[in-house]
């Protein structure tokens, strides 16, 4: 029987891409998966489906499955092997908590750092942000709004911190999509956004540090509300 790509089932499996390649693919594309809403929390992950999805190797998937794990995108559920992790309204806070601290020192540091250049690419982004609202395109503002935290990482330059972020972040981008998409969160979060943006571009740490405080407080209320009604 042929396979569902056209290809025979051993040829398939001869074009299985395996070793530190494939499991590097099978890492990314699963990863992407998650991260873009593919793969919905709790959704059960099988090796061999995923193996053929993606044209890895089962072992491919099975080392992607164990470093997501670790990343904590993916959960193991005793006797029911891998499934998306599910992040609890607990857990969405205290990685909240978490990400204002570390988030806090990159923007006080970018305070520091930021050159006329980078100010204006901030403002630029600001403006784009706030074309989204007034145009009421919330996906759109969510992507521009997970883009200028990212933006202000960079600037920060703490590779340390920039990491943990990268890995707490991963855990809740189903999340902040879900705020964004919440009637008059984006509106409301617009006006903590430019405070972040004006207070780096302006060589203001402290500020700069109080306003990502002030928003990321605001982002937990938030995410009680959200996930608790989700619940």
């Amino acid at each position: 029987m042929a396979a569902s790509n056209g290809m025979t089932p051993s040829l398939a499996k001869e074009r299985a891409i395996g070793g530190a390649r494939g499991q590097r693919a099978a890492f990314e594309r699963i990863r992407d998966a998650i991260l873009q809403g593919h793969l919905r929390p709790a959704e059960h992950l099988v090796e061999q489906q995923l193996a053929e999805r993606y044209s890895v190797t089962r072992g491919s998937i099975r080392q992607a499955l164990f470093d997501l794990t670790a990343e904590g995108l993916v959960e193991r559920v005793p006797n029911r092997g891998c499934r998306v992790r599910v992040v609890t309204v607990d857990e969405a806070v205290a990685i909240t908590e978490v990400r204002m601290e570390l988030e806090g020192l990159c923007a006080a540091k970018a305070a520091e750092r930021i050159t006329d250049e980078e100010a204006a690419e901030l403002r630029q982004l600001g403006i784009r942000m706030q074309e989204a609202v007034e145009t009421n395109e919330p996906a759109h503002y969510a992507k521009l709004n997970i883009a200028l935290h990212s933006q202000i990482r960079e600037i920060g330059h703490q590779p340390l911190a920039e990491d943990l972020l990268t890995r707490l972040n991963a855990q809740l981008v189903r999340q902040r999509f879900q705020l964004s998409l919440r009637a008059g969160r984006p509106r409301q979060s617009l006006s903590e956004h430019l405070e972040m943006i004006e207070a780096v571009a302006t060589h203001d740490p402290e500020r700069a540090r109080l306003a990502v405080r002030t928003h990321l407080a605001s982002v937990i209320e938030a995410l009680k509300a959200t996930l608790q009604a989700d619940g």
